[in-house]
């Protein structure tokens, strides 16, 4: 019997063999991997947990309306110029050191975060955060595609994409119930222990490649503050320019010069120097220009509509950070549900077609929120959140694969920054238009609504004089108690109307990608994806 059992394996011959060695994952490896994943699912966290809990940071640190915007401004923008510089970095430092370094400085700057004092302390703090920990992200990407063999990307490649939807998408939650629970200060207290746990393992366990110390010879300073001054101005035009009137803003105007003549000294060392910090050869290649706009666009979804439902659910419904946390938690949840099925679906279906199916799921979403009325709560919510969650995860795995998975070994890391800044540029061109196009169409709204609100109304008339005899108690001070009252009910429309006229904009933008989904050619079968790590 044991001689049939070894010529049975004999007989599989050495192809067989070699596949399966070939398709062996190294549990160090996947351990470190694992550990990689959780120090980018904190970076990526930290972008949102503090967006339901800014009144309560205001009130700790004594800021002003206008500076609190910073804790999360300064964050994006030293974020997006790290994410395209990480590619060089990670070649020179190799993935050990940059990705230990970034967890290790992530974590300190945390715990400098929640020690803050004042305002400016924090907004300091919060950019060396996001400038730091903005090294994780592009890394555990390109990894993803190095060290995993190409039968299982359907496993891995669910993993990364509900990470980077996921974690931006429940960080209002995660935020709300920690300021309810303790105080604002473990919004970043509560990154420490894993910080620390993620940057030990990365020292112990990561061994994909060795750096190349020849690399920083010819470093091109001048394009590095080129690309800061470019990304770091643009950010700040499209954080600041919706709250600012744009170009009347004279230091929105200013930071708009500094972007356009920064893009046009990058553009030019990045295709004339010999070792630029940034190579953009990778979008010559057809898939990777294609998955890059459709994370682009994604980022507009993501982002968007993770900045809009905390938004209405304080503007209108009058909720805290923990009641926007218990509400929006539900789009984190389906994504979580569907990690799994879009993995196998993955590697069984055209990437078209899930591609087609998650935008029109999330368009779906959107126009659901089109009938969005002041009444609006968890239980109308739930089904527009489940078809965004479902759509966004059915759409980022093809995405990814499509963008990264046919790309050579030595463009990886280069690509893998690009791809995420674009995600992340998508989804700061997203929140300054959708705020943009709600501040405008509010105001449309508010003019038409104060046309048909006259004496001459009757339906006016009859709610104003309910009103007053509800006030009646007040004395000679009723009718102008109602009148207040009357003026509140019609901005409160006004804004309700406006933020279903966005929800629409993007139901015809999510169309229009499934759209172009369908005309688009199948991308070829992605080359088997490298195991080797050196």
């Amino acid at each position: 019997m044991a001689g049939s059992g070894t010529s049975a394996v004999s007989s599989l011959g050495p192809s067989a063999t070699t596949a399966a060695a070939d398709d062996r994952i190294d549990p160090r490896r996947l351990l470190a991997f694992l550990a990689m994943t959780f120090g980018m699912f904190m970076a990526i966290l930290d972008i949102q947990i503090v967006s339901a809990s800014l009144t309560e940071i205001q009130a700790g640190l004594s800021a002003s309306a206008n500076e609190i915007t910073w804790v999360q401004t300064a964050y994006l923008i030293a974020e997006v110029i790290m994410i395209p510089l990480s590619g060089y970095l990670s070649r020179g430092l190799g993935t050990r050191i940059l990705f230990a370094m970034s967890a290790g400085g992530f974590t300190a700057a945390s715990l400098m975060c929640g020690l803050s004092t004042n305002i400016n302390e924090m907004i300091f703090w919060r950019a060396v955060q996001g400038f730091i920990g903005g090294g994780m992200i592009p890394t555990v990407f390109a990894t993803a595609y190095l060290i995993f063999p190409r039968s299982k990307l359907s496993v891995v490649t669910p993993m990364i994409g509900l990470v980077a939807t996921m974690a931006p998408t429940i960080g209002p939650t995660v935020g709300g119930y920690l300021t309810n629970a303790l105080s604002w200060h473990w919004l970043f207290f509560v990154n420490i222990i894993p910080g620390i746990a993620v940057t030990i393992a990365a020292l112990l366990l990561i061994d994909f490649d060795k750096p190349d110390w020849k690399l920083f010879r010819n470093f091109d300073w001048i394009g590095l503050l080129s690309m800061v001054g470019f990304l770091g101005a643009l950010e700040y035009v499209l954080e600041e320019g919706p709250r600012n009137d744009w170009f009347g803003d004279h230091i929105v105007l200013l930071m708009a010069w500094v972007s356009g003549i920064s893009a046009i000294v990058f553009f030019s060392r990045v295709l004339t120097f010999r070792q630029p910090i940034v190579d953009l050869r990778a979008f010559a290649d057809r898939n990777f220009g294609l998955g890059s706009l459709f994370s682009f666009v994604m980022g507009i979804g993501l982002y968007g509509l993770t900045y809009l439902y905390p938004l209405f659910l304080g503007m209108v419904r009058g909720y805290d950070s923990l009641m926007i946390g218990e509400t929006v938690f539900v789009s984190g949840i389906a994504m979580f549900l569907t990690a799994p099925f879009a993995g196998r679906l993955s590697s069984k279906v055209d990437p078209r077609y899930m591609l087609i199916i998650g935008f029109l799921f999330f368009a779906l979403g959107t126009w659901w929120l089109t009938y969005l009325t002041k009444d609006w709560d968890f239980w109308e919510l739930f089904w527009p959140q489940v078809f965004r969650g479902v759509g966004l995860m059915l759409a980022i795995v093809p995405i990814n694969n499509i963008a990264l998975g046919t790309l050579s070994a030595e463009r990886l890391k280069n690509a893998s920054g690009l791809y995420n800044l674009m995600r992340n540029l998508g989804g700061a061109v997203g929140l300054a238009g959708l705020t943009t196009i709600l501040n405008n169409r509010t105001d449309l709204h508010l003019a038409r609504l104060h046309e048909s609100v006259t004496w001459s109304r009757q339906p006016a008339l009859e709610t104003l004089n309910a009103l007053t005899q509800r006030f009646s108690s007040y004395g000679s001070d009723a009718q102008a108690m109602a009148l207040k009252q009357l003026n509140q009910i019609v901005h409160r429309e006004g804004v309700v109307m406006g933020f279903a006229d966005v929800f629409l904009v993007l139901t015809f933008l999510f169309m229009g990608l499934a759209v172009l989904a369908l005309v688009m050619k199948r991308p070829p079968a992605a080359a088997a994806a490298g195991g080797g790590g050196h």
